[in-house]
């Protein structure tokens, strides 16, 4: 009979696997030259183990249920005092503004998407993008130009 645990919650510095084969307990872990080695176990040390995880996962639930998973810092907590959250209907009016430019994009000719998209969702300036394309910076801001032309009149 094989058996191996289900896949559990673990914390990064607990990086083994037990496992139960032919009746003989193994613990499988990886060195720091990452080679992988399979130790056989006694039972009453598979159950330390065994124990040491299921407790360790505990702890982690318990963590993970108590931490506040967003950024609490000064400025954020002044935006959320003096900025009202947003209505429904702004929610649904920006979500379609979006998906709108999204679709303009598109229909872009290939060149002018990629020169929009590399200098404002990457962060490329027109220099870099001219020495990728193998042309000047010139001609890579009237392509913007044109490409945001074009975006304007759409929306």
């Amino acid at each position: 009979m094989d058996e191996k645990h289900p896949n559990r919650k673990k914390d990064k510095l607990n990086p083994y696997v037990l496992s139960i084969e032919d009746g003989c307990y193994y613990v499988t872990f990886s060195d720091g030259q990452g080679i992988t080695h399979k130790v056989q176990i006694s039972g009453t040390v598979y159950k330390a183990f065994d124990s040491f995880e299921l407790k360790d996962i505990s702890y982690l639930n318990a963590v993970s249920r108590h931490q506040e998973h967003s950024d609490l810092t000064e400025t954020t907590l002044q935006r959320r005092a003096v900025s009202l959250p947003e209505e429904p209907e702004e929610q649904v009016f920006r979500k379609l503004t979006y998906q709108q430019l999204h679709n303009a994009i598109a229909d872009l000719p290939d060149i002018q998407r990629r020169r929009v998209f590399l200098y404002f969702f990457e962060g490329y300036t027109y220099e870099q993008i001219a020495e990728m394309d193998g042309c000047t910076k010139q001609a890579v801001k009237l392509s913007v130009d044109h490409a945001l032309k074009k975006l304007r009149e759409k929306i």
